[in-house]
């Protein structure tokens, strides 16, 4: 079975490390506050202007005035700080981010990444990817395999306006984990139940499968 959205914010979560100042993007990647493993502390970054985000509120704790880059209400953790986002800004840009996590329309294999805009489309704007691409070492992209048309989105070359070129080492989709070196994709685990043969064939980009590829644990 593909991965739900949970599910793959879940499998990101475990890529977190004790004392990393993680930056999350619109959309899955914001499900990754609500999944960080127990006995590690990381500080979550927003580009407006937050550093230490919380799980998302409940109605209990819900504050209007409290919200992420893609104006959705967080909660703060204890020693959180706030700050202009010029600042923010400027912690992306001076590489202080140890792990970003973007959401992507479309990846390809020499690690480009297309991700603010679909031409004919209404968009809400670049936000700070093109800024978090360019100044982070660590990036996992979090995506769907295919469209809904069933069209690989892990492409020999990205046709939609890049975000960046080169800058993505790891992707993480509904169907596989991979790894973007040497001009491939390296195939480093399947979601459960999914088949090699499957993200094979939903894959248009170069892919390079190992003999074994494990199935993710959650």
């Amino acid at each position: 079975m593909a991965l739900s959205r949970e599910q793959l914010a879940q499998r990101v979560a475990q890529e977190l490390q004790d004392g990393f100042y993680v930056n999350l993007g619109i959309g899955i990647p914001t499900l990754v506050a609500n999944y960080i493993p127990q006995g590690i502390e990381v500080m979550l970054q927003s580009e407006n202007g937050l550093l230490g985000m919380g799980e998302f509120p409940t109605e209990d704790t819900i504050d209007a005035d409290l919200i992420n880059a893609g104006k959705q209400t967080v909660t703060a953790v204890d020693g959180a700080s706030f700050f202009s986002s010029a600042e923010s800004f400027a912690m992306i840009r001076g590489g202080h981010v140890d792990l970003t996590v973007l959401g992507a329309f479309e990846v390809d294999e020499q690690g480009s990444i297309a991700s603010w805009m679909i031409p004919g489309k209404l968009i809400k704007g670049m936000g700070g990817a093109m800024d978090l691409v360019a100044g982070a070492d660590n990036i996992i992209v979090t995506m769907m395999h295919a469209d809904k048309k069933g069209n690989s989105k892990l492409l020999p070359k990205c046709e939609l306006p890049l975000t960046g070129f080169g800058c993505i080492k790891r992707v993480l989709t509904d169907l596989a984990f991979l790894e973007i070196k040497d001009g491939a994709f390296h195939l480093l685990e399947r979601a459960p139940g999914v088949s090699v043969e499957e993200i094979v064939s939903k894959t248009a980009g170069k892919l390079v499968v190992p003999e074994h590829v494990p199935e993710m644990r959650f």
